[in-house]
């Protein structure tokens, strides 16, 4: 039943993804800005929803930039988690960029592009990340450099936070965590860490019998006076608890 299940998804998500191209290639080219990012919103919301995947939002989404989401990173579904809650512009590695047909869409909506290994390419990636801050943009950022386990979290790397102070923009911390919607404990389904292929990760999530993701906003805060070291020390903390326990305020939103 569990394979009859993914199979089934996987056609829906096919069919869903070939939408997504004809988004990108014959609407997008007519729309305003606001209405590509309301589009972009809707299609992974749909997206989540054929992966059988549901959507909790606890806290509040930010309105409008400029912005900067630092958010913990669990598996290749945490853009499209990020996106159905809160369009934003990401900072992501560029291999995702040549993946099959992923790369195409997430390039389309907007991603910023970085070789982790490079510093001189981290520095470029900070100033243009900049300039869509000063652009009244929301970017969104995963500084553990590389997906975890879900359960713990790995080291912040303060490289891009640089890029809110050069800015002067405020950041919200971000809590990701998926949940089985049978047990209520964290779902390891998702997870795409170490050894494990992105393949045995989409299929044992098409497998899942129910998932949910868990999207919590912390409080916008900024620098004051913080350097990026302490302040990736600082968020990191934050989104720690946030991860787990979600905001000390706020109603959950489901989103069906």
């Amino acid at each position: 039943m569990n394979r009859l299940r993914a199979v089934g998804r996987m056609m829906r998500g096919l069919l869903h993804i070939g939408a997504g191209f004809w988004l990108v290639f014959v609407r997008f080219p007519r729309l305003q800005t606001t209405h590509r990012e309301a589009a972009v919103q809707a299609w992974a919301q749909r997206m989540l929803a054929v992966c059988g995947i549901g959507l909790t939002i606890r806290g509040e989404p930010p309105a409008k930039g400029p912005l900067l989401l630092v958010a913990n990173h669990i598996s290749w579904l945490d853009i499209l988690v990020l996106h159905a809650a809160r369009h934003c512009r990401f900072v992501s590695k560029s291999d995702v960029r040549h993946w099959p047909l992923i790369g195409t869409l997430a390039t389309a909506s907007g991603t910023l592009y970085i070789e982790r290994a490079s510093r001189r390419d981290a520095m470029r990636v900070v100033h243009h990340m900049a300039e869509a801050l000063r652009g009244e943009e929301v970017v969104a950022i995963f500084p553990e450099g590389t997906t975890g386990d879900g359960i713990t979290l790995l080291p912040f790397h303060a490289n891009l936070i640089q890029a809110a102070i050069s800015a002067d923009a405020p950041v919200v911390p971000v809590g990701l965590r998926f949940v089985d919607d049978l047990s209520g404990d964290t779902s390891l389904a998702p997870s795409y860490v170490g050894d494990e292929s992105l393949l045995g990760s989409f299929w044992r999530t098409l497998c899942a019998p129910g998932i949910t993701a868990l999207v919590s906003y912390g409080e916008p805060q900024r620098a004051e006076g913080r350097d990026r070291r302490t302040w990736a020390h600082d968020l990191h903390a934050t989104i720690d608890v946030l991860r787990v326990h979600g905001p000390r305020s706020g109603h959950p939103a489901p989103i069906k």
